[in-house]
């Protein structure tokens, strides 16, 4: 209970407490969704990661972006007093429905990830029933 009570602004060491709480991935990878008649374009933001983190895959209709960074070692480790900058991994699955799977093209710039994935194009064709 001790977050509902009335921060000091001025104190530094609850600011510490509140930059050391454990980190949610599932929050860092933030998605738009936008459509079109021909295709879906997910939109994703994956900061601190680079190309080769980054997995995308789909299987039985869903989409699956996982990324995992791994902890840079450093020569002349500094001493530091906390950690923003975190490791670990993420993902996130999405139903896609009826999508051309072999279609889908992905790009990855400036920490946004971004997935044109077309849509099945749908032969509408009408079929005459005989009635027996």
């Amino acid at each position: 209970m001790k977050y509902l009570t009335k921060r000091d602004p001025f104190d530094v060491f609850d600011v510490f407490d509140r930059v050391l709480q454990p980190v949610n991935f599932n929050n860092q990878m933030k998605t738009d969704v936008s459509e079109t008649d021909k295709n879906y374009l997910f939109t994703v933001d994956l900061p601190g990661f680079n190309k080769e983190d980054i997995n995308i895959s789909v299987d039985k209709g869903y989409l699956t972006i996982a990324a995992n960074k791994e902890e840079e070692k450093e020569e002349n480790e500094k001493g530091y007093v906390f950690r923003e900058r975190k490791i670990g991994n993420c993902s996130r699955s999405y139903y896609l429905g009826d999508v051309s799977e072999d279609k889908i093209s992905a790009k990855y710039e400036n920490g946004t990830l971004v997935i044109d994935i077309p849509k099945q194009e749908k032969i509408e064709t009408t079929k005459k029933i005989q009635i027996n």
